[in-house]
């Protein structure tokens, strides 16, 4: 704008006799508090235009997004830059007479502007952070992580382009000397860039989202991921502690995610029981008889007994000692019965492997393993159904003259009995 309209004033205060020095200083405070006064009138009324036309389209448009805008009161500090725009134009009119203040005036006002455009994304990006976590298709994304990487990038051409201000240098001048620079910059952010790549990957190859359980031993983290962020995982403890793990860790170190146990049918019980070696043995023609009784094998007895009466009699097997011919053993008929118990089981997903095994024999006995998975997958229930089938298993073992393995405890223990101690 050309500068004579800024000494308007000036003239027409020398013509009423004014001295020189005196009219250059109140033209000057004339001027500035003019345009500040209709710079702030006019930001006002757009602002009140903005929030108006925001507020109307927000309770009428379906989608919400624009909700989040106005919550974060975005059109607020859209409202700021035709204002802003103005006083910059009016500067060298205001500051007609003062060349290096007005060099100053303008510095501070696109220092502004640069602020304002910076404060204006991030408002933008929260707004979309926001919305996107309203969406069920997002809720479990690494929202956070992209959204600081684009305020970084943000910040930083922001800040370079105040610093290019400054010094009174072009925005492009300054980027391309800052090119010898890089390997310092990249030491800088060196977490940063590594958390990026990292939350790329771990969204690409669906490593974890907001609300799996993880376990990561490394780290002390045993819970559920309540936010993703550019350099961290917070990991929610069952504890109620929160664990914070770096990004880049995910994909350079071993974790456990238990979603796919939470998304199947059932969760998975795989457990022991240590045998006594010495109480295997061949089951007696009366204890055959009598274990007939237990409802759960009774029916598999009476087939495989038969089945082995008809194969020793046919080979003429001399059953005078048990060990001859084909028999039935205590653990074999055991196995049978906890299969048997399992598949009636009514917190036992049957559409899911059940299986109940033989392990190598160990020196604490041979481990007989149960396979299965509960229909319940919630920790107290799965907790619950697990103790309730060892519990039955482990009252049902002297049933079948079984013993469990342990180790042996002393007998020269002292009897602190009230007797003892008032001897």
């Amino acid at each position: 704008m050309d500068k004579e309209y800024g000494r308007l004033l000036y003239n027409y205060l020398l013509k009423t006799g004014m001295a020189e020095g005196l009219a250059t200083y109140l033209n000057l405070f004339i001027l500035l508090i003019g345009v500040l006064v209709i710079v702030f009138i006019l930001d006002l009324f757009i602002w009140k235009v903005l929030r108006a036309l925001s507020v109307r389209l927000a309770r009428k448009s379906k989608n919400n997004f624009d909700n989040f805008l106005v919550a974060n009161q975005v059109p607020r500090y859209v409202a700021h830059v035709v204002p802003l725009t103005i006083l910059l134009e009016f500067v060298p009119v205001v500051f007609a007479d003062f060349d290096y203040a007005e060099s100053i005036a303008i510095k501070i006002i696109k220092i502004l502007f640069v602020l304002l455009i910076l404060m204006i994304f991030r408002k933008f990006f929260r707004s979309v952070n926001g919305y996107l976590k309203t969406r069920s298709n997002f809720k479990d994304k690494p929202i956070d992580s992209y959204i600081q990487v684009f305020m970084i990038f943000a910040w930083t051409v922001g800040l370079l382009t105040i610093f290019a201000v400054i010094t009174d240098t072009t925005v492009w001048a300054f980027f391309t000397a800052l090119g010898a620079a890089s390997a310092v910059i990249l030491l800088i952010f060196k977490d940063s860039i590594l958390g990026f790549v990292a939350s790329i990957q771990v969204t690409i190859n669906d490593m974890v989202r907001i609300g799996d359980w993880i376990t990561f031993e490394k780290y002390g983290a045993d819970g559920d991921v309540i936010e993703i962020s550019l350099a961290t995982v917070k990991v929610q403890n069952f504890d109620m502690t929160i664990t914070t793990i770096p990004t880049y860790a995910l994909i350079s170190d071993s974790f456990k995610n238990w979603r796919g146990m939470q998304v199947s049918g059932g969760r998975r019980i795989k457990r022991s029981l240590l045998i006594r070696q010495k109480s295997i043995r061949f089951l007696t023609p009366a204890e055959i008889e009598s274990l007939k009784k237990i409802h759960l094998v009774e029916a598999y007895i009476t087939s495989r007994n038969d089945q082995i009466n008809s194969y020793n009699e046919a080979n003429q097997i001399n059953k005078d000692l048990l060990v001859n011919g084909r028999n039935m053993t205590n653990f074999g008929l055991f196995r049978k019965y906890v299969s048997n118990y399992l598949e009636n089981h009514s917190a036992i997903n049957k559409k899911m492997t059940l299986m109940v095994r033989q392990l190598q024999p160990t020196p604490q006995g041979i481990p007989l393993e149960i396979y299965a998975f509960s229909s319940d997958k919630r920790w107290e229930n799965y907790e619950y159904v697990l103790a309730d089938i060892f519990d039955h298993l482990l009252a049902a073992l002297p049933y079948f003259s079984l013993e469990l393995f342990e180790y042996p405890v002393s007998k020269n223990v002292v009897d602190f009995s009230d007797d003892t101690l008032n001897a």
